[in-house]
């Protein structure tokens, strides 16, 4: 299984992340907003090169990741960008949120099978079909919307191109400036 690619991703950090000891004094104030308590991740490493970009995008990150959706499918429509968009960095970190959100390793290895894999719910596999609506066709069709307004309210509507979007961005960015994957990071399914 070979996340749907139509070139070759970097192989090493075309901008690397910034080491905290060379960060400025704005860049180690962003960095504590992240509020990890461990060790530091690389996307936001990279991200607080750019510290204008990095203080406006954390907060509407963090807003999604607390947003109107249910966190399982908000992870299911996130893990489908990732693996659509053939960001391996993006699909590690959330593999990990999946989990805490409730995704077993079975449903998430099935996320890059697609919406048409065994075994999924209906409305999981509608959650992976507006996914691919989107990143396709840039526009969820008539009978997604309408599946999906029959569980959700008109925030959740709104939310869920949003969700797909800002993730069709951060895969931008990670595969684009290849950012690096951290030690022991979740890989793509074989």
């Amino acid at each position: 299984m070979v996340p749907p690619t139509t070139g070759p991703r970097p192989t090493k950090a075309r901008i690397p992340p910034l080491p905290a000891e060379e960060m400025d004094e704005r860049q180690t104030e962003l960095m504590a907003q992240v509020g990890l308590g461990g060790p530091t991740v690389n996307i936001f490493a990279t991200f607080v090169r750019h510290p204008g970009l990095f203080a406006r995008w954390l907060p509407f990150g963090g807003k999604l990741l607390a947003g109107r959706l249910p966190a399982r499918d908000r992870e299911l429509l996130i893990l489908r960008t990732g693996w659509r968009c053939g960001s391996e960095y993006e699909w590690a970190q959330h593999v990990v949120v999946g989990r805490a959100a409730g995704l077993t390793d079975d449903e998430i290895a099935r996320v890059a099978v697609g919406p048409d894999a065994a075994g999924w719910d209906p409305f999981d596999a509608l959650l992976l079909r507006a996914a691919d609506e989107l990143h396709d066709d840039s526009c969820l069709t008539d009978a997604t919307w309408a599946a999906l307004a029959e569980r959700y309210d008109e925030r959740q509507m709104v939310e869920v191109p949003v969700v797909v979007g800002h993730y069709h961005l951060v895969s931008f960015l990670l595969n684009s400036l290849g950012v690096p994957l951290e030690d022991g990071s979740e890989r793509f399914p074989a």
